[in-house]
């Protein structure tokens, strides 16, 4: 199967840059590292499970959602945490979240330095989203969706962006616009699947050759966790 994406910088032949593992944000505060480093106990997380150096209100938020004190959550916990901290965020999206960030070893929760990563990775997102936010509406509508991505090196077909934010609709034909989970949930798609691409083209061409299993094995997962 061959298959190409996007349209490519004038200046090189090779894929507009992938956006960062964290992209740029401006509105998520840290606190400081002396203040999260001191080693408490909420249940039976210590927050020396954490990464070093990561803000307390990110741990007692995992804290005060795992119940059971197991040292992973499950996604109503996650979306409980999620939501009090950054957006009401809908399960679709977080069972997305979950197989991107998911635990190796425990494959349907997540873990302390699991959740780290992802609050910190929502932070930066948190930042396109409020840059690209023209009009403070709250919401990002396909025009600024549209920019946002290619702002972080995504530029991607208008055909593509249509079937994507198509999913979003109601179906009473009014555009679209996203709220911040949606917002993330589209850019975690187009990121992930763009970067399962380039791992087959290695000659960054915009084309590859997959076979059929290898097609479905790179799509399937997108799609699947949040049906």
């Amino acid at each position: 199967m061959s298959s190409s994406y996007g349209r490519y910088h004038s200046q090189s032949q090779s894929y507009a840059p992938s956006a960062p593992e964290q992209p740029p944000y401006s509105n998520y505060h840290h606190t400081s590292a002396s203040n999260a480093s001191s080693n408490y106990h909420y249940g039976n997380v210590s927050s020396s499970s954490f990464p070093p150096g990561t803000p307390q209100d990110v741990i007692r938020s995992f804290q005060m959602v795992d119940r059971d004190g197991s040292g992973f959550i499950d996604e109503r916990e996650l979306q409980q945490a999620l939501s009090s901290g950054f957006h009401h965020f809908n399960l679709r999206t977080i069972r997305l979240l979950m197989f991107l960030f998911k635990n190796p070893h425990q494959p349907l929760t997540i873990g302390p330095k699991e959740f780290a990563a992802l609050w910190s990775c929502l932070g930066h997102w948190r930042g396109i989203f409020e840059r690209y936010d023209k009009d403070k509406s709250g919401k990002i509508d396909p025009l600024e969706l549209r920019d946002a991505l290619y702002g972080i090196g995504y530029a991607v077909p208008g055909s593509v962006l249509q079937l994507l934010l198509s999913k979003y609709g109601d179906g009473s034909g009014r555009r679209v616009e996203l709220g911040f989970d949606s917002f993330v949930e589209c850019g975690m798609i187009i990121k992930g699947l763009t970067d399962k691409f380039k791992e087959k083209d290695t000659r960054y061409t915009g084309s590859a050759t997959l076979s059929y299993d290898a097609f479905m094995t790179m799509v399937l997962p997108f799609l699947v966790p949040y049906d």
